[in-house]
């Protein structure tokens, strides 16, 4: 990692345009690290554009920098540079459109489980969040971290660690929360904005998922669906019940659980697992990916798929 670290401070500091990405669907992680990486490059005096091609999510738009997010720009970039994606197609559109001319492409990861397609990679599956990967590279850049930029790489890491609850914690995250605390972030307002903070909108939609919650291999599998008239009748959106696989996890016992949102003709699948159990393998199998514990991937929204998906699942423990 260290080799590639000087070589993406290189590519970074040769060029003048910059163009930064998060994956479709984006979660605190990528909008975090996005908005982190884009506010410290523009501090080198760098032209920035940052995009996400599905927007901002509604519990992050009052982050510092959120109104400058894009979803997309025309520009031909020096330097392309991708946050949080474990594969060019999480990028949506703006593969093609943004990464494809640019004259180099710089993947910024933490994934187990990738298709890489960038020219340089700072890749550290060992890392908690992808908020950590740019707090070192913001500082191998000797760029200052602001209370604005401390803010956003704090939102990184809260929301990949589920408040610090999943296995990938470790001694150096603290350390990083230290720094970003001391840099004059608000943490009792910004733990209050991403976890105790929540539109009806998300009530009602994951009080509704979580009241249809199945189960099956003796409560190990838990499962539920959103269906497109769910979101329609009160406005809601797909974001609206990003947590609802978390809190269906937390259930005593289940070690698996499935949440699936109708997405057009596709459904979403939100996959999420305890112990050994590797989610991702199962994600990968229907062209997605993720963690060894969080993954997803999208299926046909039939009968035959579901089940398919069930039966796999099943095999998992």
């Amino acid at each position: 990692m260290l080799e590639n670290l000087t070589k993406a401070t290189k590519a970074i500091l040769q060029a003048k345009i910059i163009a930064i990405s998060c994956h479709i669907n984006p979660d605190g992680d990528a909008i975090g690290s996005l908005l982190s990486l884009g506010l410290g490059l523009e501090s080198l005096g760098k032209k920035v554009y940052m995009l996400s091609e599905d927007g901002v999510p509604k519990k992050y738009r009052r982050l510092s920098g959120a109104k400058r997010i894009k979803k997309t720009t025309d520009k031909i970039c020096d330097l392309a540079i991708s946050v949080d994606c474990s594969a060019k197609d999480v990028l949506g559109n703006n593969f093609e459109k943004v990464f494809k001319p640019a004259k180099k492409i710089l993947e910024i990861d933490h994934h187990e489980f990738r298709r890489p397609f960038g020219d340089v990679a700072i890749i550290d599956k060992n890392a908690a969040a992808v908020g950590e990967i740019i707090f070192i590279l913001l500082q191998k850049l000797n760029i200052k971290i602001t209370s604005e930029v401390a803010e956003n790489i704090l939102t990184s890491l809260i929301v990949e660690t589920d408040s610090f609850r999943l296995p990938k914690v470790r001694a150096f995250t603290f350390k990083v929360c230290e720094y970003l605390v001391d840099a004059g972030v608000n943490y009792p307002k910004l733990a209050d904005m991403i976890f105790w903070s929540k539109s009806k909108e998300t009530a009602i939609l994951s009080g509704l998922a979580l009241s249809r919650c199945q189960f099956f291999k003796s409560g190990k599998i838990a499962w539920s669906i959103i269906k497109r008239k769910d979101f329609q009748k009160i406005k809601g959106k797909e974001e609206d019940v990003d947590a609802v696989a978390d809190e269906m996890r937390s259930i005593h016992d289940v070690r698996i659980t499935i949440l699936l949102r109708e997405n057009g003709n596709a459904l979403r699948v939100s996959l999420r697992s305890k112990g050994k159990i590797n989610v991702a393998k199962l994600a990968e199998h229907y062209g997605g990916g993720g963690h060894f514990d969080v993954a997803g991937c999208y299926i046909p929204n039939n009968k035959k798929a579901i089940n398919g998906l069930f039966n796999k699942a099943k095999k998992l423990l």
